[in-house]
């Protein structure tokens, strides 16, 4: 279990504050993770890299030079926002454009793709590599919808040293892809892993037994069987991937570089014992191992687990790997750089302005700044069992996600709400504010979701039944057309539509705000519990559907909570973001409340 953190929701930014504190040879921190704190070359392009904290050496372990410019970092398993990919890359651009690199999962491929949009937007030359190495997350005919785990270093490394050599942004693409089609990965784990402050792990092995096919995030395995001596786990692993040789390559004579990858709880010393026969098996396969690997390079909290990665060489590709790199984590051949000049620190962070509104829109957006503490405190009550309903099938994040990022949006409401914003700018301001501190899929719906909202109510009347409803519609339009999510999936999805369909009817049948709200709300628990019955189509859990039947979506579960809380502010007049405790429903008393 993790043993040393302060407060929970505090682990990652803390985090980041001692790596960047004891590392600062190497990075340096700028607002969404952290970029060299050595000169690159100017008119080169630019690596940037990401995902979510919680498997160091990845992400940040991996900048400097020879390696990744910078690193986007997230919340524990849970996608960096897209603003702060986006910070970090105008803090990495070196003028010749962004390549940005992360694992094939649903909240970093919305949140790279948002900053990628922006960027090129204002001119930046931005493309994307996705890396898809993991064998067992899906068959070889839907390679896309692979995830990436420890095959994210070969698809960096050899994209950082075409990049440090002086590649095109073209040829930069087509060698990360290159590397990507040649990146083979398959795991297993013994126990799971533990969030800090959790009080149980994320998913749990029975003794003497081994998951097969697991994710780095916690995700379960796809299978199970006895645990194997280190020479039977061997042979597995080696099998398993040697049923996938890439096209156009053959076993006698080719070279691979090996990764044994430790996940954080089993030791060098086991993984030596596993390699030396990982070693006699790719031999006896007529392959020549090159500059094998044998370490914790892409980790998952304190899980006892091991991946096995095979990196099919070609000249280019060899050369590329074997290219000088001075990183935290990953060092090789001798590297001179300059450090930058020490006032190139982190930007300070600049106090948007505050568009005009009228006295009925700011009396709007005190009420709204009380839905959203409303919202925060049902999330609060119920983080701990969010997260565990989400780890069934999932990676265990959702409950932390939802705390920071309603955390964020109070603050951000608080501040437009104390400055005289409307109900439009006051929601604006919560929306960034979520999205940005929640990262991860969750964040950016929410974030999608608030300002539609906003959009629709306005800066300029009270907000009404007509305009919150026409918000809510928006929210579910912008969502399902982003996520590609719809009813059936077991997202909030199951829940977003017919909450807005309940509350439109209620609307249009001359109900009040209040009245329409609450029927709708009743709908929208029902419907939370009817995902219970559904089969995940989208995220982290399809890979792992039938764990999650029986058992509710998390996502649609949060939703559900939210718009109970939301209504129960309707009436009360209590302070702006302060709803009773008595009014905040939990995961087991919001189907009596309703």
């Amino acid at each position: 279990m993790t043993r040393l953190f302060n407060e929970p929701a505090a682990f990652a930014d803390e985090m980041i504050e001692g790596f960047v504190a004891s590392h600062g040879r190497w990075v340096k921190r700028v607002s969404g993770g952290v970029v060299r704190n050595t000169k690159s070359t100017p008119d080169t392009v630019a690596l940037v890299i990401g995902g979510g904290s919680g498997h160091y050496p990845a992400f940040a372990g991996l900048v400097g030079q020879g390696l990744a410019h910078g690193a986007a970092m997230g919340n524990l398993f849970a996608s960096p926002s897209a603003q702060q990919v986006y910070n970090v890359s105008k803090a990495a651009n070196n003028g010749a454009g962004v390549l940005l690199g992360y694992g094939n999962y649903a909240g970093d491929v919305l949140h790279f793709n948002q900053a990628q949009d922006r960027l090129r937007k204002e001119g930046i030359d931005c493309r994307s590599i996705a890396v898809t190495d993991d064998v067992s997350s899906a068959p070889l005919a839907e390679r896309a919808k692979r995830r990436g785990i420890a095959g994210d270093l070969t698809v960096f490394k050899v994209a950082a040293a075409a990049a440090e050599a002086g590649y095109s942004m073209d040829d930069v693409v087509a060698i990360a892809e290159r590397a990507n089609d040649r990146t083979r990965s398959f795991g297993v784990a013994f126990t799971g892993c533990t969030l800090p402050g959790a009080d149980h792990p994320l998913f749990s092995v029975p003794e003497g037994r081994m998951a097969v096919g697991m994710g780095i995030h916690g995700e379960p395995g796809i299978g199970e069987t006895d645990i194997p001596t280190a020479d039977e786990l061997a042979e597995l692993l080696v099998a398993k991937l040697l049923t996938e040789i890439p096209d156009g390559l053959e076993t006698s004579g080719a070279r691979v570089v090996p990764i044994l990858n430790g996940l954080g709880s089993v030791k060098y010393e086991e993984l030596f014992v596993v390699y030396r026969r990982v070693a006699q098996l790719l031999t006896e396969a007529g392959l020549e191992a090159v500059d094998p690997q044998v370490g914790e390079l892409v980790t998952s909290f304190d899980m006892a687990g091991t991946s096995l990665t095979l990196f099919w060489l070609d000249d280019e590709l060899e050369t590329l790997w074997n290219a000088p790199a001075d990183a935290p984590a990953f060092r090789r051949g001798a590297v001179t750089a300059a450090l930058e000049p020490s006032d190139a620190g982190e930007a300070a962070d600049v106090e948007l302005s505050i568009p005009e509104a009228t006295p009925e829109s700011r009396a709007g957006a005190v009420r709204i700044l009380a839905a959203l503490g409303a919202a925060k405190a049902v999330v609060d009550a119920n983080a701990d069992e969010l997260g565990r309903i989400d780890a069934i099938a999932g990676d265990g994040d959702h409950g932390i996600g939802m705390e920071r990022g309603v955390g964020a949006a109070v603050e951000a409401a608080t501040d437009a709400v104390a400055r005289g914003a409307g109900a439009a700018t006051t929601l604006h301001f919560a929306a960034d504010a979520w999205s940005d501190r929640a990262g991860g899929t969750s964040g950016a719906l929410w974030g999608m979701a608030l300002r539609a909202v906003g959009d629709a109510v306005g800066d300029t009347k009270a907000p009404d039944a007509g305009a919150v409803a026409a918000g809510v519609a928006g929210a579910a339009a912008a969502i399902m057309d982003f996520g590609k999510a719809k009813p059936g999936d077991k997202t909030l999805v199951d829940v977003l539509v017919p909450f807005r369909d309940a509350l439109a009817a209620g609307v249009q049948a001359g109900q009040s705000l209040t009245d329409a709200w609450g029927a709708a709300a009743t709908v929208a628990q029902q419907a939370a519990d009817d995902t219970a019955a559904l089969l995940p189509l989208m995220g982290r859990a399809r890979p792992h559907a039938e764990k999650s039947l029986g058992t509710p979506d998390a996502g649609a579960v949060s939703m559900a909570l939210i718009v109970r809380a939301i209504h129960n502010t309707f009436g009360e007049n209590s302070p702006a973001g302060n709803t009773p405790s008595h009014n905040t429903p939990s995961i087991n008393t919001v189907k009596e409340n309703a």
